[in-house]
Parts: C-alpha cells; structure tokens; sequence
C-alpha cells in the first residue's frame, strides 16, 4: 500500500553519542529506490549549530536535508533534526516543534517514534543506534504496539551501546543488524508492509503526542490522566511527577524521564550540591581565618581560629571522597 506519491511508509531513525558515525554508515548503504521518508534525530547540544544534514547528504544516494516544518513526506528523502526542535510527524508532514524536553533532549527520540508510530502505524519502523541511556527505547515500544517493525544496532557494532542494549534488554527490538547493513533490512521490509488498516492509538499515546507538539509550558493537558503520582519531583520545574507506565515520568508542563535518566539527573543534582558545599566550605575557612588574624589574642580569636579548622577539616574529607568517587 503506498499513498499517492509512492510513499509505503516512514523509517524513525534515532541516535545519541557515537550517532554521526553510525548514521553515517547506515545512511551510505540506503538503497536509492527506498520507498519510505527517513527521519533522523540526534541528540545535540542546543545552541550548537548543527552540520549533520550536509554531512548525511554527501554519505550516501538519498537526498538529506534539515527538516522544516510542514514539509510533505516524499520516499527515498531523509529529513534530519535540527538543534532545541523536537522532528515529529503530522499526519503526512513533518512538524519541527519546542515541546518539553525529554530525557532533557530537544530533539528526543522517543517524540519521533511515537508520532510516526501515531500516524503510520503498521507502516512504520524505528531504528535505534548508538547511544547511551534510553532514550528511544519507549518509543520503539510504541511503534512495535502499533504494529510497526523496530531495529536495534549491534551493540558490539556501536561505539556507544548502551542505547541499542537497553532496545533489546527490554524486548522491543524485532531485528539486531549492524549500521552498514540497516538498508538491506529497510529494503525487505519495506517490500511487506502491512495493508491493515491502522487502527486507533492509545488515548495516552495520543496525549503524550500532542504534549510534543505543544508550546513550551503549555498547561492544557492532564497529566493526572497517565498514571499515579510518583512521588518524585522533575529535575527541570521542580514539580511532581506522575507514573507513565513502567519507569516512565512525566510533569504538569510535560516534561518527561525514563527511570534511567531521572536517576542520571539525580547524580547530576548531588554532584552539583557536593561542590557548591566544597565551595561553601573553602570560603568558610578562609573567613574566619581572616576574621581571627583581625582580632587580638583571647577567645575571640581561638573560636573563629577553630571554626576555621573545622571548615578546612570538614573540606579535606569531603574533597576526598569527591576524588575518590571521580575515580571509580
């Protein structure tokens, strides 16, 4: 089944560190009659500019382009993310998007994945490569709920294989293949679609969609509606998180965390405390260092000269086992 400009399908392609490397391969081996639009995300720093459609376009046979929004789904094109925009599907368009992050990523795979899953259903594949945490992996799910096929790289192919390892530790990647040999798989499988009709998706599903595609901040959805308060608080707002599934969160202003990259954040967050009380610390000392050689001898002195070896003693152990744990 193909619609009327020869399109058969989408290919959601996703990728995180090590990512250029493998969309690189892959893409050099993409057949030229591939019956299905690509799309492309990889994580990349927001206010960095970004190169990766020029380099994908001079990779391989299939045009690349960075992705505008509105843009109508042609076969055998790529249409590749651009920085601080998610790259979803609209019906048979793309929309290039500022929703809420998620896993504190603008783009985020998984708001690909499930917009292609949303609109084309069995006609959809989600290729997931290099990368670490999960990002994706939820996303894959949705398309293989859908009736979609999903593709997970080898994870001894990637240079980053956390990202295909945690798609086939939880089960939702239907094929494991190596980069260079991802055309050959889009290829026979593009050869099957299936002509079900597409039947109608999760109302979560949907509502996880549309909050993709909203404005940052935008307050017109019920979070409440996907699941239980967690009682863990989001890493961005500082605001409670409700349960989405198994090890899934979202807040009340969308943003959204997989298990794995909240309990990242959370690293990143004590990290941050630790040195902000090394810094404390440091400047505690040498305050009331200055405070005592200020003051004549008596008692005066000696309690600021002992807060000071308190702070500094306090600062040696603390600064050790920063060193220590950085060492690990």
């Amino acid at each position: 089944m193909a619609d009327r400009n020869g399109l058969r399908g989408v290919v959601a392609v996703g990728a995180s560190a090590g990512g250029v490397e493998a969309l690189t391969q892959m893409t050099a081996e993409l057949p030229a009659d591939l019956p299905m639009a690509v799309l492309v995300v990889l994580h990349m720093p927001i206010d960095a500019p970004s190169v990766l459609a020029r380099i994908l376009d001079r990779a391989g046979s299939l045009p690349a382009a960075a992705a505008t929004n509105g843009e109508e789904l042609e076969p055998g094109r790529l249409y590749v993310c651009v920085p601080n925009r998610h790259l979803m599907i609209d019906d048979h368009r793309t929309l290039v998007t500022r929703g809420p992050t998620e896993n504190g990523h603008r783009p985020a795979i998984n708001a690909l994945f499930r917009s292609a899953a949303i609109t084309f259903g069995p006609r959809a594949i989600g290729v997931l490569l290099s990368g670490v945490l999960d990002d994706g992996v939820s996303g894959l799910k949705a398309i293989q709920s859908r009736g979609g096929a999903t593709i997970a790289q080898t994870p001894d192919d990637a240079l980053f294989p956390g990202l295909p390892s945690a798609a086939l530790e939880s089960g939702v990647a239907d094929y494991e293949v190596r980069a260079t040999d991802v055309g050959v798989l889009l290829k026979q499988l593009s050869e099957h679609v299936s002509e079900e009709p597409i039947m109608e998706p999760d109302p979560g599903l949907l509502l996880e969609n549309r909050i993709a595609m909203a404005e940052p901040f935008a307050t017109d959805f019920e979070i409440e509606s996907l699941g239980p308060p967690s009682g863990y608080t989001c890493p961005d707002c500082n605001g409670s998180l409700q349960t989405i599934g198994e090890g899934n969160y979202r807040c009340h202003v969308g943003y959204a965390w997989s298990a794995e990259s909240l309990l990242r954040a959370r690293d990143d967050e004590v990290n941050g405390a630790l040195w902000v009380a090394v810094r404390s610390l440091q400047e505690k000392a040498q305050l009331a260092r200055r405070m005592a050689s200020n003051v004549s001898s008596g008692m005066l002195q000696q309690r600021f000269s002992s807060q000071a070896d308190e702070a500094e003693h306090a600062l040696r152990i603390l600064t050790e086992r920063l060193t220590a744990a950085g060492t690990e």
